[in-house]
């Protein structure tokens, strides 16, 4: 009899496995942050395979093992890189990295045999497609819905776009990025003085009314999800210099009437090797206690929050336990590896339930789409699983709309809940 209890134990279990497994896999999604841009945008959206291996994570990698002159690798045409990182990544050694074996699931999934290794052959098919019908490949292929731009008003290449009209595309909803304002004062204030702005950079009313004026413009131009910022280890809240005047001043104020969470991501060191550019940034553990002021000081504000390094997150997810007003989302940049991401999805699991976005892609070339939401997904539905299967084996009843309905939540729905509550 124990012997017949045990194998109907591992029936069920291996059935709630296979419908969490299923409806995941299944899911749309509505990615909350990323770097990639609607057609519209022109150069500003990069696809294809010279894009997909010129990504930072793999320049940083190509360096270690095939070290040239910084200035001679930029010097190169991007097929020229493109060459240099395939050939010393993926033909002279084995392609194990994350971010190599997230280029070749891309190829699989479009249909393309990596096992070929014939990069010009990969480039003909991408030289086939035009942008608009591959982000529907993508899309697709990714089983997203819609992602969630960043959208800097500072980017001289960017801000041209939004004078001509902006977006106009639901697939590609926005996020207005205020770094500038927040981590370069003097140089912002210049500028927000030379687009008419009454800024002085002296930090005074008329520098608070301007800041707040400006703001208000953009939210009104860009109708964002939320307003954004990355920040280094070293931020703190309060503070009585410029990021936290502005914070305390015109970020949270202006947010609160606009009804939009502002997010913060903490934890990049910038530029720790400068000749590596985009691929050059490091990572620190950050203060949460900055986190927890904020969100105690401003309960009518909404925050979205995510940390780059590991040592923070077990105390962010305790804290935001505490503090409704948080909303931990995404394994960010150095976390996002299947080791990772399974390590922090199921704290958060434990700690939070349902109430947390566990990935984001934070994708800058639009097919990465396919492999970070790939990835995630496998390492996502394993954890899910494990957690309904202790419930079932708890007496509990797992239901296939129960579980949909919790994973539209986590991919995405919770999100927009939370967004909602932000409204005033």
């Amino acid at each position: 009899m124990g012997k017949l209890d045990m194998k109907t134990a591992d029936r069920d279990d291996a059935m709630v496995r296979d419908l969490v497994c299923r409806e995941v896999d299944h899911a749309p999604v509505l990615d909350i942050h990323t770097h990639i841009y609607a057609p519209r945008f022109g150069s500003l959206l990069l696809w294809g395979v010279d894009e997909l291996l010129t990504y930072h994570y793999l320049v940083a990698e190509v360096f270690r093992v095939a070290p040239m002159p910084y200035d001679r690798f930029w010097a190169m045409p991007k097929s020229g890189q493109a060459d240099y990182v395939w050939k010393h990544l993926f033909i002279e050694r084995s392609p194990v990295s994350e971010a190599c074996r997230g280029v070749l699931t891309v190829l699989h999934e479009l249909g393309l045999n990596p096992a070929r290794r014939d990069l010009d052959l990969f480039r003909k098919y991408f030289a086939s497609m035009d942008a608009e019908a591959y982000v529907e490949t993508v899309f697709r292929a990714a089983h997203v819905r819609s992602v969630v731009m960043t959208n800097d008003p500072f980017d001289d290449l960017e801000r041209p776009m939004w004078d001509r009209g902006g977006a106009a595309d639901p697939r590609f909803q926005t996020a207005l990025r205020i770094d500038p304002l927040l981590t370069g004062w003097p140089s912002a204030s210049k500028r927000l003085a030379d687009w008419g702005y009454p800024v002085r950079g002296d930090l005074g009313s008329g520098d608070l009314d301007g800041v707040r004026r400006f703001l208000n413009d953009w939210i009104a131009r860009m109708k964002p999800r939320y307003m954004a910022v990355s920040l280094s280890p070293s931020f703190r809240f309060p503070e009585d210099g410029p990021c936290g005047r502005l914070i305390e001043e015109c970020i949270l104020p202006v947010a609160r009437q606009a009804g939009i969470p502002f997010a913060l991501m903490i934890g990049v060191r910038r530029q720790v090797n400068p000749g590596l550019r985009l691929a050059g940034d490091g990572v620190g553990a950050a203060d949460v206690q900055a986190v927890s002021e904020l969100c105690m000081r401003h309960p009518d504000n909404r925050f979205l929050v995510t940390m780059l390094s590991r040592q923070n997150q077990h105390e962010l997810c305790v804290t935001a336990r505490k503090l409704p007003n948080l909303h931990v989302f995404g394994c960010w940049w150095f976390l996002n590896n299947p080791s990772m991401i399974e390590e922090m999805t199921r704290q958060r699991f434990e700690l939070l339930g349902l109430s947390h976005t566990p990935q984001h892609s934070d994708a800058r070339v639009l097919d990465q789409l396919i492999y970070k939401w790939s990835h995630s997904r496998a390492v996502i539905a394993e954890v899910l699983a494990d957690k309904y299967v202790d419930l079932a084996r708890a007496g509990w009843q797992v239901t296939e709309a129960e579980v949909r309905r919790d994973v539209a939540g986590l991919f995405g729905g919770t999100f927009e809940q939370f967004c909602a509550t932000a409204k005033p």
